[in-house]
């Protein structure tokens, strides 16, 4: 068995993929690419309702499925996948218990996006100024799933190594898989022919609503003053009233709401700011300015997990004033420009380049499938989980589905 070939994965999405709204959608073409690459037979299913910028999912199966309902039992049952891909750990919660019970031979792969107990300890200790806290419910949740599935697929080594001497997670249940790009040469245009400082994200994520509030309210209020010919363009999927709100032509802050392309308004400007408080996971934004020669002005957590033993493409600032001060030097110096250029290819090179990763997630799967008796014995607390999962979940989805038919 040293192939994937005609094996079949359903995916049970979180949402249907809009790669152009956020990185998280990009992150699932990206894998949905790898597989249908690989000869496997893919099958994409969500309850969620597609919208009019979800993805075409060309050569993938495509299945609407409800909760709580048994008609997905008779549905895997015939589809019989060989691995079973959550997005999300919300999804393993719901669908979790009917893979294992009807395909327990099944490989069950959690892909996590970013970790969110992480992000949402963060997001209080920020938002509500209370000391950070990673122990909340949502992280009781979301590691009693990372040790029910028999892989976990990470997109940061930080989330990685906090899993393993916080949480006790064991490596073997762990893959490092982050958002990678592809090896291309583009024709970008250079300093002189750009213009503006810019942000694009999707903003019910709500460490890009903030950031966008914290820009405009701290932070552009100091960069404005020093450098009045400044403009900041705002772009970003889904924006909320209190984002629009922000839209000032009197203090050249601009905002356009969605993007047709990332790649026109990122590449066309000069300087990325990404005031980023609290989040988790990388920043798809921050990949995107290297890829397309942007250098960035972030936070901290902001470059998080992305650059390693790298030098970062711009400047690393959590002071309004010092990230304000760094900005302009960033827009007005060539030379630092083009150095912090660079770096971000560099980064790029040696951290997220596609073909670093392909074969050995391959090996990784065909790996799954040989030994997953072996990993499974090795994982007595999963196995716990599962037992105690299948119990208490199992009768309260019957027990809802009962209800819902009167």
């Amino acid at each position: 068995m040293n192939t994937l070939e005609n094996k079949r994965i359903l995916i049970i999405g979180f949402v249907w993929p809009e790669p152009n709204s956020s990185a998280a959608g990009t992150r699932m073409m990206q894998l949905i690419s790898f597989f249908k690459k690989k000869g496997v037979k893919i099958t994409f299913a969500s309850t969620a309702s597609e919208s009019q910028f979800s993805k075409e999912l060309i050569g993938v199966d495509k299945k609407r499925i409800a909760l709580n309902c048994s008609s997905f039992d008779e549905f895997i049952l015939e589809l019989k996948p060989v691995f079973v891909l959550f997005d999300r750990f919300m999804t393993e919660e719901q669908f979790g218990w009917r893979v294992a019970q009807h395909c327990p031979d099944a490989i069950r792969m959690l892909d996590t996006e970013d970790l969110h107990c992480l992000r949402e300890a963060r997001r209080i200790s920020v938002l509500k100024n209370k000391p950070f806290e990673l122990i909340n419910d949502i992280a009781k949740r979301e590691i009693a799933s990372i040790f029910r599935c028999d892989v976990t697929l990470m997109i940061s080594e930080f989330e990685m190594e906090l899993l393993q001497s916080h949480f006790r997670v064991p490596h073997f249940l762990l893959f490092y898989l982050p958002i990678w790009v592809e090896d291309e040469i583009l024709n970008l245009p250079n300093f002189e022919e750009r213009s503006d400082f810019m942000f694009i994200g999707n903003f019910l994520h709500s460490p890009n609503h903030d950031a966008v509030v914290y820009l405009k309210e701290v932070i552009w209020p100091l960069l404005f003053k020093k450098f009045p010919e400044a403009k900041m363009q705002v772009y970003g999927a889904y924006p909320t009233p209190k984002i629009n709100s922000l839209h000032n032509p009197k203090q050249s802050f601009f905002v356009h709401g969605r993007a047709e392309s990332s790649f026109e308004v990122i590449s066309k400007a000069k300087v990325l700011l990404a005031p980023i408080r609290f989040g988790a996971g990388i920043k798809g934004k921050l990949l995107e300015a290297m890829l397309y020669g942007i250098p960035s002005v972030t936070s901290t957590i902001g470059a998080e997990a992305m650059n390693g033993e790298f030098e970062w493409n711009g400047f690393i600032r959590d002071s309004p004033i010092e990230f304000a001060e760094k900005a302009i030097e960033l827009y007005q110096n060539k030379p630092i420009w083009l150095q912090a250029q660079q770096k971000g290819l560099e980064i790029l090179k040696h951290r997220f380049s596609k073909h670093l990763f392909e074969d050995t997630f391959c090996e990784v799967l065909i790996d799954k499938l040989k030994q997953f008796k072996k990993y499974r014995e090795d994982n007595f607390i999963g196995a716990m989980l599962m037992h105690h999962f299948l119990q208490s979940t199992k009768y309260m989805a019957k027990w809802i589905e009962e209800k819902n038919k009167r």
